[in-house]
């Protein structure tokens, strides 16, 4: 019989206290309920390692209380967690700012391992060796594919597995919103690549023995009509001697009309119209491809002619002006 080492891959959690509007439901009990399904399925299915994708909480410093009544839920996994900082877990999009956050706590006390961007983590069991490395969110991740694309694989392991939080899409996008490909980064020397960050996620693609996950948010907090028909979902990784990528679905998870509340949707998709008219109405003066003050700040540190080093103060003033608002 054969032995597997078994992965459970989850992401975009966006752990808060609050209620979003187009929730008809109590959100923070419901995402307690996914959480509780998780460490079941780790029971059930004997998996080995845990690896979240980024965005466990939805802001950097979110309360104590908040992350206590989480953290409390996660310990009962009892299995090694590890994780890739997202744009909603560090401040001005820069994971340098790591350290000052709640998931930089987690991190200090050892309780969720973050991967590492420079230095490989090797993970091993049934004698499968697997290299773990990382792309963190950073407020240029997608404005080429090179960081999506791994290079180097750590020496003897069996499998290779690149943790993600960016845009990697496996379709074209919304023009104006950066985006990277799956078949852009075809060339990487992962074996699997895990991306978070685009809530819909995509079906799992296989492409020249390459594989490349993402099985959505497990949170449903927007305004599509897409999330009323998608059902939160984990991925399992089964690592013998080929990869087989299983997705399963959540339970707890409820039908989208009985979470999402049509209404405000509705009420969203009128603000939205009223806001491409406004904006068409200025783009003879500017052009804004985004009405939301970090995507305006991405464009502006995107644009040509800025160089590096004042990309690198402008977000650094950001990530503290962030910090003391909060």
């Amino acid at each position: 019989m054969e032995v597997y080492m078994r992965i459970l891959y989850f992401t975009d959690t966006h752990i808060k206290g609050t209620n979003p509007k187009n929730r008809k439901d109590d959100f923070v009990e419901s995402l307690e309920e996914k959480f509780r399904e998780i460490v079941s399925i780790v029971k059930e299915k004997d998996i080995d390692f845990v690896i979240h994708g980024g965005d466990l909480f939805d802001r950097p410093d979110i309360s104590i209380s908040v992350v206590s009544r989480f953290t409390t839920i996660l310990k009962d996994i009892e299995k090694p967690i590890y994780i890739v900082s997202g744009n909603h877990d560090i401040f001005g999009h820069n994971p340098v700012t790591i350290d000052r956050t709640m998931l930089g706590l987690l991190k200090s006390l050892d309780f969720i391992k973050v991967i590492p961007r420079e230095k490989p983590i090797i993970i091993e069991e049934m004698g499968i060796r697997v290299g773990l490395t990382s792309l963190p969110y950073t407020y240029d991740i997608d404005s080429t594919p090179e960081g999506y694309i791994l290079r180097n694989v750590p020496e003897n392991v069996n499998y290779s597995i690149h943790v993600v939080h960016g845009m990697l899409l496996d379709r074209p996008f919304v023009k104006g919103i950066p985006y990277t490909l799956v078949d852009d980064i075809l060339d990487t020397a992962a074996d699997i690549t895990l991306s978070g960050h685009y809530h819909a996620g995509f079906k799992t693609i296989e492409k020249n023995g390459k594989y490349f996950v993402n099985p959505g948010s497990l949170v449903r907090v927007t305004n599509s009509l897409k999330e009323i028909e998608r059902t939160p979902q984990v991925a399992i990784l089964n690592l013998g001697s080929k990869i087989n990528i299983e997705m399963q679905p959540l339970k707890s998870a409820k039908p989208g009309e009985d979470v999402l509340d049509r209404t405000e949707m509705e009420n969203c998709m009128f603000r939205s119209e009223r806001i491409v008219q406004f904006k068409q109405s200025i783009d003879s003066a500017m052009d804004f491809e985004k009405m939301d003050l970090n995507d305006i700040l991405l464009e502006v540190t995107l644009s040509e002619g800025v160089s590096d080093e004042v990309k690198e103060e402008a977000l650094r003033r950001i990530a503290n002006s962030q910090m003391k608002g909060y």
